[in-house]
């Protein structure tokens, strides 16, 4: 790395890093001079400590599975998403009758329904999916929808009076605008995945980061259950920095031949 990239990096997560690491230094000082009880709210160092200790079950067994369960649920909800988004975008018919059920299906606690998919899925990993797709799929919809609609302006007009047809105005003008709208979308998808993933396999898990921490809760091993949330936050970061660099590069692709 180059001094011009690192100085550009420190100068845009510099203070992030700093509070970061000082946020750090009062909480492992708290818990040591005793003001914090470490069964409740365990020091840095021995999260670390629980999770070199529990390294192989944690990354071998239960962050395959909540991975797995993440990126199925996301693939899905990325599916379906684009339909519905399109679909209500080309039919106002469509639109006028799935949009309320799409909206209602957010005012739905999870909680409700858990029970539900483990009787239709059982404690499969099929039970958790749903409910990392009923999470996950709304940003997809919302961000195809609204960004195919911004996309009917002045390119549209100039297409049409050149005889487009309705698959070249999708195609030609409909995507490429809607790509912005659908990333962002797709970012907090990613990100709600892993919420789903983890509160599927608290409410009915037998594997996983998330049943992995609810089991540590109980029997009050607090530094292996913030050991489990550290991996889970990673993961959820590290989806999201996938998602920007895709998007950075498609739509550096884009701007190229523009």
């Amino acid at each position: 790395m180059n001094p011009a990239s690192l100085s550009k990096i420190l100068s845009r997560y510099g203070l992030f890093l700093l509070l970061l690491l000082l946020i750090a230094a009062l909480w492992e000082g708290a818990v040591r001079t005793g003001h914090v009880p470490p069964f409740i709210l365990p020091a840095p160092s021995s999260i670390m400590a629980a999770l070199l200790d529990n390294a192989g079950l944690l990354l071998r067994t239960h962050l395959p599975a909540t991975l797995a369960e993440t990126l199925t649920g996301c693939l899905l909800s990325i599916l379906v998403g684009i339909l519905l988004g399109t679909a209500m975008h080309l039919s106002g018919t469509v639109e006028k009758a799935l949009y309320p059920f799409i909206v209602i299906s957010q005012t739905i606690p999870l909680i409700a329904l858990s029970p539900l998919f483990i009787m239709w899925f059982g404690y499969s990993m099929w039970s958790k999916v749903a409910v990392v797709f009923l999470t996950a799929f709304f940003p997809i919809v919302v961000g195809v929808y609204d960004g195919l609609r911004r996309s009917d302006g002045g390119y549209r007009d100039l297409l049409l009076t050149m005889g487009a047809s309705r698959r070249q105005l999708l195609l030609k003008v409909g995507i490429p605008l809607a790509l912005p709208s659908f990333f962002s979308g797709l970012r907090l998808c990613v990100v709600y995945c892993v919420i789903g993933a983890t509160i599927g396999e608290w409410l009915g898990g037998t594997v996983g980061l998330g049943y992995y921490s609810r089991r540590m809760a109980g029997s009050l091993h607090s530094a292996e259950m913030f050991a489990a949330i550290f991996l889970l936050s990673a993961m959820g970061l590290l989806l999201f920095l996938a998602v920007r660099l895709l998007e950075f590069l498609i739509l550096k692709k884009r701007g190229s031949q523009q």
